[in-house]
């Protein structure tokens, strides 16, 4: 078998993998903006990313914003070394390296690392809304499908966002892909009738509404929690069988996991 039809193989076992794993994971570990707290990476970095495929997490979680000139970047608060992303060319953006040395990576980088020797790592995309206004936030998501499309990894890609309606958008223009909201202001009725996937809400969320864990599960929908990073939120999580589990501590979950078995 040659190079070349290995790696459509690979590539279709790994996408198998992905979509199994949407309906059927449970406590599947994603690394919160990468792994890179253990090592001292810095967030949102190629290296995080890289770091956690090594680490075979069942996802990588990452942030995107656009530039002043169109560019989509990986960055997870809305300033870059004090610029504001939105109102900022991405050459001035660039001046200023990441803590390793990096520089602010594209999207087009980020993926196209996402998708080199990864089999198990979902690409977990969180668009940020904007802060301009709500159209820039939908053009920013129908942008950031298309360089996912351009680049053949919508199969291994997932989107997330707090705005309602940039995951809407998305549905619109994609039948298919996965989606997750975040704000934790919507029942799991509510977000199946809209055609979201699931929903991705801070852990204190489902302590206040556990009915809605439930609900998820009879519904058929996607259920993850962030940010778990403390040993007793994560046993918590554990118990009440997640799909997911969205964490800066990504090595500590594998272990407690792995303690489980």
């Amino acid at each position: 078998m040659n190079t070349f039809k290995i790696s459509r193989v690979y590539l279709f076992i790994f996408i198998l993998t992905v979509l199994s794993a949407c309906n059927t994971t449970k406590n599947g570990v994603v690394a919160h903006r990468g792994a890179w707290k253990k090592n001292n990476l810095p967030e949102n970095s190629i290296a995080a990313l890289r770091n956690a495929i090594d680490l075979k997490t069942a996802g990588s979680e990452f942030d995107v914003w656009m530039t002043a000139d169109d560019s989509l970047v990986i960055n997870h608060d809305p300033h870059y070394n004090k610029m504001l992303i939105e109102k900022t060319n991405y050459s001035d953006l660039i001046k200023f390296k990441l803590s390793n040395g990096e520089k602010l990576p594209t999207l087009y980088e980020y993926i196209s690392e996402g998708k080199r020797n990864n089999r198990q790592t979902l690409l977990v995309c969180e668009i940020k809304p904007s802060e301009i206004s709500k159209e820039r936030g939908k053009k920013v998501a129908l942008k950031t499908v298309e360089t996912i499309k351009k680049l053949k990894a919508e199969k291994i890609t997932c989107y997330i966002s707090f705005d309602y309606e940039i995951l809407k958008k998305i549905r619109q223009v994609d039948s298919k892909v996965v989606l997750q909201y975040l704000e934790g202001n919507k029942s799991p009725k509510e977000v199946k009738e809209d055609h979201i996937s699931g929903i991705d809400y801070h852990y204190s969320v489902f302590k206040k509404h556990p009915e809605w864990i439930k609900e998820a599960k009879d519904n058929k929908i996607i259920l993850n929690a962030w940010t778990v990073n403390e040993a007793a939120d994560m046993d918590w999580i554990i118990e009440n069988k997640f799909d997911y589990i969205t964490t800066n501590e990504p090595e500590l979950l594998q272990q407690k996991l792995k303690a489980k078995k």
